[in-house]
């Protein structure tokens, strides 16, 4: 949404956003919805799980646990590697 803003149309709040999504963003947004869709699809998560995940984008399984942890609910380690696996095939 930011990016087909003008910079003269946005209020300060936007532009430090702009800036800040444009210097710490790791991967476009199509590539990020496609990674959402598909975790949800393959990998038993909801909307709000996949994208925790595609914003970290963790490279391990025990940096993916460190987020799955908190949700309480059991996640198979195999489950955890197709996470990985999709994550890793889009980066």
């Amino acid at each position: 949404m930011l990016e087909s803003a003008k910079s003269e149309d946005m209020d300060q709040i936007q532009r430090w956003t702009h800036d800040y999504v444009s210097k710490f963003s790791k991967i476009d947004s199509k590539t990020a919805q496609d990674m959402v869709k598909k975790l949800i699809e393959k990998c038993e998560l909801n909307e709000e799980e996949a994208v925790e995940i595609v914003n970290v984008l963790p490279t391990s399984l025990e940096e993916l646990r460190a987020f799955t942890f908190g949700w309480k609910k059991l996640i198979l380690t195999e489950n955890l590697e197709r996470m990985l696996n999709i994550l890793k095939m889009n980066t």
